[in-house]
């Protein structure tokens, strides 16, 4: 039994939305342009979660220009809230951050051992600021004679650390 409508002069089947609500659909019909008949789960679908009266509401009240992007985000959130009927499309947004925080933290993991591997690396194989062989240090006897180290005390006695 399939129901025939007259549409620009041509002979087309009737939309997904009037064959499953089995109405005639006439020229004018606010489901056709986005529930073709040759894809009838987008409107089962969404006649399941929102009913067929919403959705006609909603595109009525929808300038031309918007209303493909209402009927694709119905088509979504219908399809989520089948998948999760408490949460819907929110779950799954929920979900999706859940998984970019992870994500990120792993990334910030990766970069601070990069840094410290890269880090270990210029240490290995830097060259020495300084050749062994041209320092030299002072020895005590000459570091004790040059220095004079002595406490100062408020009536100016004097207390000498070393005695040479």
């Amino acid at each position: 039994m399939r129901q025939k409508a007259h549409r620009h002069g041509r002979t087309v089947s009737p939309c997904a939305g009037c064959k499953l609500l089995r109405r005639k659909c006439v020229k004018d019909c606010v489901f056709a342009p986005y529930f073709p008949a040759k894809e009838p789960y987008k409107f089962a679908i969404v006649h399941k979660i929102f009913g067929a009266s919403n959705v006609n509401k909603m595109l009525q009240e929808l300038s031309e220009n918007h209303r493909s992007d209402a009927v694709n985000s119905m088509v979504y959130e219908a399809n989520a809230r089948v998948q999760d009927p408490v949460y819907g499309c929110v779950g799954t947004i929920s979900s999706l951050h859940r998984q970019l925080e992870t994500l990120q933290t792993q990334l910030a993991f990766a970069q601070a051992e990069l840094i410290h591997i890269r880090t270990l690396h210029r240490i290995d194989t830097k060259p020495p600021p300084y050749a062994a062989s041209t320092v030299t240090f002072p020895s005590n006897k000459d570091f004790y004679s040059d220095v004079d180290m002595a406490f100062v005390y408020e009536d100016g006695a004097r207390d000498s650390l070393w005695s040479c």
